[in-house]
């Protein structure tokens, strides 16, 4: 599917605003081309003119900025495909303009909103709404999914036509799950004829109750009511049917589980219309993790055992599992300031989602091609962006990475409006140094 909606241009700028700038001997890596190479990347009227090793020492005319790369690695700008937001009716706890910021300082040169907002996302004027604010308020581009459900109450389906229309690029219940069979069916048989993508989040909800951590033996010791590994399971695997019943495009909003690599694995050689994200925090973290009842380590879905962990950095690698994602999800302190169990869900994620996932780039469990298409190149093509290339004509969204600078993360450094990052304290080595969009810099390592 591609987009007809016009990309808002972050604050309405005009790319050739920005110098004429040349980022000389940098390694290049355009998962798009499959490039991997040392070279140059050129940039002009918020266009890349050239990237690759055939531009390496061609210089450039006089009041060009000229970038001495060499030792850094320059990729396409991420797209962030799971992000929330407080604004509207919670904007305490996020913005546009602070969600902006720490996206422009992560490399995220897109980020695709939940429409978990008060009002929730399910009217084409809200959508219209959504992308007005981003225009006037965000540095980086902002694309709206819509409700999947009116008022996401898992009842009825919400406009899908006018809303496509509108502006939202997919249709999502965010943190929730539909529960009814019929309902799903029916949504993705109608989103079937506006080519528009099903975005799930899998967890059978009665199943779940009010669990807070994956049920077993480590959870029983913390006291902790725990949500099986089958809850995913068993819903992503009904969905997967649901989907070769109906013919619709599906997308799994983050899978967590080794049983949910392999259900992948099989809906996939069925040639099925599927692809699913898991997020940096599943990629990252295990269940041992929450000793200490830290709550800005609740997730949903919970953190897992070690080998789920270990089984989902196999299905990212292999391409079983698509995408990364930040699973961005501000709260303030007074909605984590509570024993775990009480504490609301989620962390900010946006300035580390880069940090963290290269820690498997250092590991040799993940390539640097592979993980650059997990984070721009996929994303965009799943939801139809214009975005994920270095190739020439494309836009001048990309990242400069310093691949080997060490550094701590210090929570009164972070550029959102909340703080709990589950990361605190994290020693992480490589951040990006300078962010571009529309070949205008938006983010440097200094500013």
């Amino acid at each position: 599917m591609t987009s007809t909606v016009p990309l808002a241009r972050p604050r309405d700028r005009r790319p050739h605003d920005a110098r004429p700038t040349v980022f000389a001997g940098a390694r290049i890596v355009d998962p798009a081309r499959g490039l991997d190479a040392v070279g140059s990347v050129i940039v002009a009227e918020g266009r890349i003119l050239a990237a690759g090793p055939e531009v390496l020492n061609q210089g450039a005319p006089e009041g060009w900025e000229i970038v001495d790369a060499r030792g850094k690695v320059i990729v396409p700008g991420f797209v962030d495909m799971r992000v929330f937001l407080g604004e509207p009716g919670h904007e305490h706890r996020e913005t546009f303009a602070s969600a902006s910021r720490a996206a422009a300082a992560g490399g995220v040169t897109t980020i695709v909103t939940m429409p978990d907002t008060d009002p929730v996302i399910d009217d084409p004027a809200l959508v219209d709404f959504v992308l007005r604010r981003a225009r006037e308020q965000a540095e980086v581009r902002v694309h709206p999914m819509a409700a999947l459900t009116k008022g996401l109450a898992g009842q009825e389906t919400t406009e899908f036509g006018l809303l496509t229309e509108a502006g939202a690029v997919a249709f999502t219940d965010g943190r929730k799950s539909v529960a009814s069979a019929l309902v799903m069916r029916r949504a993705l048989t109608y989103a079937r004829d506006f080519s528009a993508l099903i975005v799930h989040h899998v967890e059978e909800p009665t199943l779940a109750g009010a669990g807070v951590a994956t049920e077993g033996e480590y959870a029983s010791r913390l006291g902790l009511p725990g949500i099986p590994r089958e809850a995913e399971a068993i819903m992503l695997e009904r969905d997967m049917r649901l989907v070769a019943l109906t013919g619709g495009r599906y997308h799994a909003a983050q899978v967590s589980t080794a049983d949910s690599v392999e259900i992948l694995r099989a809906a996939k050689a069925r040639g099925l219309d599927v692809t699913a994200a898991v997020s940096i925090n599943h990629l990252s973290l295990n269940e041992l993790d929450i000793g200490t009842y830290r709550s800005f380590l609740k997730f949903s879905p919970p953190l897992r055992a070690e080998a789920d962990r270990q089984a989902v950095i196999e299905g990212l690698a292999e391409g079983i599992i698509d995408i990364v994602v930040s699973s961005h999800d501000p709260q303030d302190v007074e909605m984590k300031r509570h024993p775990f169990a009480e504490a609301a869900e989620g962390a900010i994620g946006l300035e580390t989602l880069l940090p963290a996932a290269l820690r498997l780039v250092h590991d040799g469990r993940v390539s640097w091609t592979r993980l650059v298409e997990a984070l721009s190149l996929r994303p965009a093509d799943r939801l139809g962006l214009e975005a994920g290339r270095l190739t020439p004509g494309s836009r001048a969204d990309l990242a400069l990475i310093d691949p080997e600078v060490p550094w701590v993360l210090d929570r009164h450094e972070l550029r959102s409006r909340s703080k709990n990052s589950p990361f605190e304290d994290s020693r992480f080595v490589g951040r990006v140094i300078r962010t571009l969009v529309d070949g205008r810099t938006i983010h440097s390592l200094s500013s």
